[in-house]
């Protein structure tokens, strides 16, 4: 049995995401949380002709009324194998992922409370903005409870890496499925740090090209909240780069596949050799997205940045200041609010 939970399931990222998990072969149990509607997507899901048996579980009643005890979020996370978080709430316009910290943060550490309690074995794969701050929360959470193993926490920056393979193909006239663009750093603005340079297959940019692509790469998911108007971010693309990314969390875990490599924001205590030497090259930050091979236990290894241009390296530098910034403030956060 493979058990996969969705936190935040009823929202713009949860549904799609949900419906992806359905119809992956390796799930076999999916239970859906969220504060509303949770059981209804469950029920509509649950009529799509694949094997995996879906359930949805809503918190308990706030008035604390006539049902019974509610346990949902431990009913949901019970012997999970993978959890899910797009939890929170999306992007409007003129908002940073940084605004989206104080409302966000709150909710992501509530819930990596009931992963320490109810799950504390399962894979964690963290969508909810702002990444960079939200996976410290998590790992803060975790360690409070003496249950944070770094090789089963990731940020999940997929969606960097396939808007790095749509908009390079743009340029490059090349097929976007059989591109490949190593993106590092974080998963906001300017720590977004995609490596052209690294290219495959390869393929030879201009300057002007170079800056316009990471320009877009960057910030690309500002296009999406300015077409949406008000009405939301990035919720379709990103629930498929997240299903991506669970997909590869599944067959490396489950199915025992090797050479798994995808770009993750990971702790670098992950691995003690890959880490430290991605540590040398980022001023010593404990997270960076880099390039993650996968195994059976979660992060088999951390891969260094490689070769990387000037230019690059004047991201990276600009980068690290505000990685540090994002890192420190999910640690505060916990260390000075949270109430476990």
């Amino acid at each position: 049995m493979v058990k996969a939970v969705v936190l935040g399931a009823a929202g713009g990222i949860g549904q799609p995401l949900s419906l992806l998990l359905k119809l992956n072969e390796v799930v076999t149990e999916l239970a859906l949380y969220d504060i509303v509607n949770s059981p209804g997507v469950a029920a509509d899901l649950s009529h799509i002709n694949t094997p995996a048996k879906v359930t949805g579980y809503l918190p308990p009643p706030k008035d604390g009324s006539k049902n019974a005890p509610n346990e949902g979020l431990k009913n949901a996370l019970t012997n999970a194998h993978l959890v899910v978080i797009p939890a929170g709430v999306p992007r409007k316009p003129g908002m940073t992922r940084d605004d989206l910290f104080k409302i966000n943060a709150g909710i992501v550490r509530d819930l990596a409370t009931g992963i320490a309690q109810y799950s504390p074995d399962a894979y964690v794969l963290v969508i909810s903005n702002p990444v960079n701050s939200t996976v410290p929360i998590i790992a803060e959470v975790l360690k409070k409870h003496g249950v944070f193993n770094p090789k089963r926490v990731f940020g999940v920056t997929t969606l960097d890496i396939v808007r790095a393979s749509t908009f390079t193909s743009s340029v490059s006239g090349a097929d976007p499925r059989k591109v490949r663009v190593p993106v590092v750093g974080g998963h906001s603005g300017v720590t977004i740090i995609p490596l052209l340079s690294q290219i495959s297959p390869p393929h030879s940019y201009t300057q002007d090209e170079i800056e316009l692509l990471t320009q877009r790469i960057q910030f690309g998911g500002d296009e999406v909240v300015k077409a949406k108007d008000g009405a939301g971010s990035a919720t379709l693309s990103m629930a498929q780069a997240g299903a991506r990314f669970a997909s590869s969390i599944l067959n490396a875990t489950v199915k025992g596949e090797s050479g798994i490599i995808e770009p993750s924001y990971v702790c670098l205590d992950a691995d003690s050799v890959g880490g430290k030497q991605v540590k040398n090259v980022v001023n010593e930050l404990d997270y960076f997205s880099s390039n993650i091979e996968l195994g059976k236990n979660g992060v088999e290894k951390i891969h260094p940045l490689g070769n990387i241009s000037e230019y690059e390296k004047n991201l990276l530098d600009a980068a690290i200041p505000e990685l540090k910034a994002n890192i420190s403030k999910g640690i505060s956060f916990v260390a000075d609010g949270s109430k476990l």
